[in-house]
């Protein structure tokens, strides 16, 4: 799990998260709107796959709050 950025910005409610059973575009295109899930304690953030990232299984992830610093390197669960 990592931010999604460009050259000059990083925007914190939008990450890239590779899953292990996914390695490919079409496996993660079957993942597009489904709900993830970062936890850690008590702190709960639920996401929504947005999209694939690439062509080797990377999707990206839009979150309503922005995900803190704690969260990347970390993994999440699909829900539903």
């Amino acid at each position: 799990m990592n931010y999604r950025i460009g050259i000059g910005t990083q925007n914190p409610k939008e990450c890239l998260i590779q899953f292990a059973h996914v390695n490919s575009a079409s496996l993660a295109d079957q993942l597009i709107n489904r709900k993830v899930v970062w936890k850690q304690g008590n702190i709960k953030l639920m996401g929504k796959i947005a999209g694939s990232h690439g062509k080797n299984g990377v999707v990206k992830v839009k979150f309503q709050k922005g995900v803190p610093g704690q969260a990347l390197g970390t993994s999440v669960e699909l829900a539903e």
